[in-house]
């Protein structure tokens, strides 16, 4: 089963930065990585810059479409507001069925702002002390994950450690 997780970085480049630590477990073979994103709003831009992972997606890859509607509803729907009533609806339904609900959309709204980043990765076949000992001290906090409750404790305890630092 594959797991999507989203982590806010405190900086606009922080999210690139654990892309490199996520590429070099997925070339020790420490994790899968089948597709991610990258949201970057760096200071005084109106909106963030967001990017598909190319070269990341496998053949169990979300696609463009899926990142350019998750993305679309989290930044740019309440722009938007009534204009598209009935297809954000149905596109929020979709999204519950991949875990992706309204308090999640609203929390990556509020947490992913100017000066921030945030690094979606839809991962599987991963090594969980691995992972942790990678991330080690990295400055981030878990919005979300469809990982088991034990599994999101510990990713969670990991971006935790590197706040008490």
């Amino acid at each position: 089963m594959a797991t999507l997780s989203a982590v806010k970085f405190p900086s606009p480049s922080g999210a690139d930065a654990a892309l490199q630590i996520l590429e070099k477990l997925q070339r020790e073979g420490s994790i899968t990585v089948h597709d991610g994103a990258i949201v970057s709003w760096p200071d005084g831009a109106k909106k963030p810059k967001t990017r598909q992972l190319h070269h990341l997606a496998g053949a169990g890859a979300l696609g463009g479409g899926f990142w350019g509607l998750l993305f679309g509803l989290i930044f740019f729907v309440p722009i938007l507001g009534l204009l598209v009533g009935a297809a954000v609806g149905a596109a929020t339904a979709s999204m519950a069925d991949a875990g992706i609900d309204d308090d999640f959309i609203k929390e990556v709204r509020e947490k992913v702002t100017p000066g921030t980043s945030a690094l979606f990765a839809l991962t599987s076949d991963g090594v969980p002390d691995k992972i942790a000992e990678a991330f080690k001290g990295v400055e981030g906090e878990v919005l979300h994950t469809n990982l088991s409750a034990d599994q999101e404790k510990q990713l969670r305890e990991v971006f935790d450690e590197a706040h008490a630092v």
